[in-house]
């Protein structure tokens, strides 16, 4: 039997995290553009508790539009001393030929910050996006902006803080920040992605209940000056040579980008491309490509900026390895504004990932 012309796409979806619905979303948004006669597409959920989970739950984990167009997919499993993808007995696939490329569509912890990377790269899978290394960097944000600086990238004044050291020390913490830069300023935690657990703090008064929402998500939370800022978004496509798309600009329904205005607020809306200066977008592009190489990043990211509206200065904010793939992303559309259409668009994310892994797999391990 001949080998099957379309490309056999793993959709690895779900996870451990506070973004488990935007990876849902971004999952069924993707299966639903591919186009069915160029992508065979299996599906492979792990649910909130971090368990990958059988063909019955994969299809629960997502909506009835998209069920014909996959073929569900039991978990990763040992076979002998190599991990392997596994069919259930009722699937028509052979259970010794996994998908030739892996998507792990995985927002935040336990799947953007490197461990279901360094998972495929145990199993000797290709798949799309970032490895080990830049994944888990793109995720801490405090490791992230050390390396940002130690390359001479612009990024605004921050400090870090362990969750563990906050009990009674809080008040403490706020006046030392204060010495450093003035309100409003911004909490994060420091390893999750999606604004979930951000808040801008106006003033002293909110400083302490910021910073305990914060630590609920996050052993290391990160506090930002804040600025009267623009926020621009850069998409990065490539491995060693990466191209920077055009640039867009985020107008959030609420005071800021948050959970919330990203998600559920029908007034955000992205501009794109972003009124600048043509030296303006020329820098955010040239910092973005300089940002994805500082983290040996791979595949694809998502590049964040902010433009100081008082002074005109840009600022780098962070890189995201696995953006959101949901209708209202950035990415896709960024790339459709640049002249790549989301179906090219995932051609090529398959054949970056494919070229990564060859070569991996080339390289002399005796």
């Amino acid at each position: 039997m001949g080998r099957n012309p379309r490309i056999r796409l793993g959709i690895l979806f779900g996870g451990r995290s506070g973004e488990h619905e935007v990876s849902l979303t971004s999952a069924a948004s993707v299966i639903r553009a591919l186009d069915p006669a160029e992508f065979e597409i299996t599906a492979m959920g792990v649910s909130r508790s971090g368990k990958l989970v059988s063909s019955d739950e994969v299809r629960r984990m997502l909506p009835a539009n998209v069920q014909d167009r996959i073929v569900p997919q039991n978990p990763l499993d040992a076979a002998g001393s190599r991990l392997r993808l596994s069919a259930s007995a009722a699937d028509p696939l052979d259970p010794s030929s996994p998908p030739d490329v892996i998507f792990p569509l995985m927002h935040g912890p336990y799947g953007e910050d490197g461990t279901i990377q360094g998972l495929l790269e145990i199993a000797g899978l290709a798949y799309i996006g970032c490895g080990v290394l830049a994944s888990a960097v793109g995720m801490d944000k405090v490791v992230m902006k050390r390396l940002f600086q130690q390359a001479g990238l612009p990024t605004l004044p921050y400090r870090d803080v362990l969750s563990r050291d906050l009990k009674g020390n809080l008040d403490e913490l706020r006046r030392s920040i204060e010495e450093s830069f003035d309100y409003p300023m911004f909490s994060k935690p420091a390893n999750l992605g999606s604004s979930v657990g951000v808040r801008k703090i106006h003033g002293p008064g909110e400083f302490t209940e910021a910073i305990l929402n914060a630590a609920q998500y996050d052993r290391k939370i990160l506090i930002e000056k804040g600025i009267n800022a623009r926020e621009l978004e850069c998409a990065v496509l490539g491995n060693d040579e990466p191209l920077a798309s055009t640039v867009g600009e985020v107008i959030p329904g609420h005071e800021f980008y948050d959970y919330d205005a990203k998600y559920n607020d029908p007034s955000s809306r992205l501009d794109i491309p972003a009124r600048l200066s043509d030296e303006q977008t020329e820098e955010i592009r040239r910092l973005s490509v300089a940002a994805f190489k500082a983290i040996d990043g791979a595949g694809l990211s998502r590049v964040d900026f902010f433009i100081d509206r008082d002074t005109g200065k840009v600022w780098l904010n962070e890189i995201n390895t696995m953006p959101g793939f949901t209708p209202i992303s950035m990415y896709t559309k960024l790339w459709a504004a640049s002249g790549i259409p989301f179906n090219e668009l995932m051609h090529r994310l398959v054949d970056l990932g494919l070229e990564r892994h060859a070569e991996t797999t080339a390289r002399r391990i005796s």
